[in-house]
């Protein structure tokens, strides 16, 4: 039992420093261990989720104390994301997701490989869109992109720092921030309470991935802030293109 724990504490790390600095993916290395140490996926995407929000505590501490949130775009990512995040949440539990995995996986590589022929996408600030018409369609993408939160997890945060970096003309260092403190503490706190209304959690098993989530997310917000857009957009173009191979490998098996 000690030896599970160290195990996931450390997988928690990991994957939570990376995602803290490409802004999404925790679910590819910790959702995954957590099912192939004995947990049914509803429990464990449950148990993820709980443990995904310590991730946005830890990031917040430090990407707060930076300063650089809008109120408006706080605001859409809640009106916007949230009804998503439910509405995804209540449906992964009826539908087989090999489908959405395929296409999710095939999504999300996109992502990578169109930074990666974008060597200057996200790498200042040039914020864009910021009225009626550009806070509508962000709601509406921010919308689908929480019902992707809310049903199948796995490297979702990925997408809302593309929308963030395409649509509102975000440097890839704050978009990440809005990623993971909103994405961290609300999307997946939202996630978290209405999978352990419907399935269950496995609260002994929380503590080692807590406490890996709030180290992982306060190192990986540390190195975003140091180290600037470009280590950032390195790290997110590497961390979709692994999610999206572990998504179809979970669509395969």
């Amino acid at each position: 039992m000690l030896f599970d724990q160290l195990i996931l504490f450390v997988i928690s790390l990991i994957a939570n420093t990376l995602s803290s600095l490409a802004g999404g993916g925790a679910g590819l290395l910790q959702l995954p261990a957590i099912i192939f140490l004995g947990l049914p996926f509803s429990v464990a995407l449950a148990t993820h989720k709980v443990a995904s929000v310590a991730l946005g505590v830890g990031a917040s501490i430090k990407h707060l104390k930076h300063g650089q949130f809008l109120p408006a775009l706080v605001l859409i990512m809640i009106v916007g994301a949230l009804p998503g995040v439910i509405l995804g949440a209540n449906v992964i539990v009826n539908i087989p997701p090999v489908i959405s995995l395929w296409a999710l996986g095939a999504l999300t590589i996109a992502l990578g490989v169109y930074s990666i022929f974008k060597p200057q996408l996200g790498q200042s600030d040039e914020l864009k869109n910021l009225n009626m018409r550009g806070y509508v369609i962000g709601s509406i993408g921010l919308f689908v992109i929480g019902f992707l939160n809310g049903s199948l997890t796995s490297g979702t945060g990925l997408f809302v720092t593309m929308w963030l970096i395409h649509w509102f003309g975000m440097g890839y260092g704050r978009a990440v921030s809005y990623t993971l403190v909103m994405v961290g503490i609300l999307w997946n706190g939202t996630g978290a309470i209405t999978l352990g209304m419907i399935s269950q959690i496995q609260w002994d098993w929380l503590p080692a991935l807590i406490l890996g989530s709030l180290l992982g997310g306060y190192l990986g917000a540390y190195l975003v802030i140091a180290k600037g857009n470009s280590l950032v957009k390195r790290c997110f173009e590497t961390l979709t293109i692994l999610s999206g191979l572990s998504l179809w490998f979970k669509a395969i098996w």
